[in-house]
Formats: structure tokens, sequence, C-alpha cells
């Protein structure tokens, strides 16, 4: 993808995978305080989880969740009867993507991941 703002710095890692833990909306909270604290982002509010409560398909039941930094902000979706989740941690400041993949996949124990970089 041609950068078109080259001089506006933005950092983008996506990363899904299978989890085996159980996801509540408190287990996401937890997530985006462990997440921030460790890649030292700062937030600005606090964490935004909405669950589909039985609305829509049954296969796409879950939570989307968000949490404001202030450098941008993470954004999360969970698809809780397939237990996989879809993360995307958008800043623009630079944060160690390493550290951000193994955090994730330790705290959420995936068992299978990808992940991009952009």
């Amino acid at each position: 993808m041609p950068n078109i703002a080259p001089d506006i710095f933005r950092k983008r890692l996506l990363i899904e995978g299978y989890y085996t833990i159980e996801v509540t909306e408190e287990i996401i909270k937890n997530f985006f305080s462990y997440i921030t604290s460790e890649l030292h982002l700062s937030t600005y509010g606090e964490p935004i989880v909405h669950t589909t409560s039985g609305v829509g398909k049954e296969s796409n039941q879950g939570y989307d969740a968000f949490v404001p930094l202030i450098d941008s902000g993470i954004y999360m979706g969970v698809w809780a009867n397939q237990k996989f989740l879809s993360l995307i941690i958008y800043t623009c400041k630079d944060f160690n993507e390493h550290e951000a993949l193994e955090k994730t996949k330790i705290f959420f124990q995936l068992s299978q991941s990808e992940h991009k970089l952009f």
C-alpha cells in the first residue's frame, strides 16, 4: 500500500487468532490495561466493550471493543462461538510489535495466529 502521507507516522499491527481462555467483558478490559502498560501506550479514556447479546447471526456473537490512546487506539472483535479474535493496534507512536504479538499470544493463550504489520 503506498504511503500517501509520509509526514504522518502511523503504525498498525493486526493480530488474529484462536484463543483458548474464557473471554468476557472484564477479560477484554484487563487485556487493554495489560497491553497498553506493556507497550507504554497512554490511554485517555476507559475501554468501551459492546456485546452482541443475541442480535444478529449466531456465528457472529461476541464482543466489539475499543480503547482510545493518546496516539490513536486499539480495536478488538471477538467471535465467542468460534473462540476467534481480531485485534488492531493503530498508533501514531512507535511500539515494539514483537512484544505486542507475544504478549497477546500469551494473554489469550492463542492456539493459532497470524499477524501483519503495516
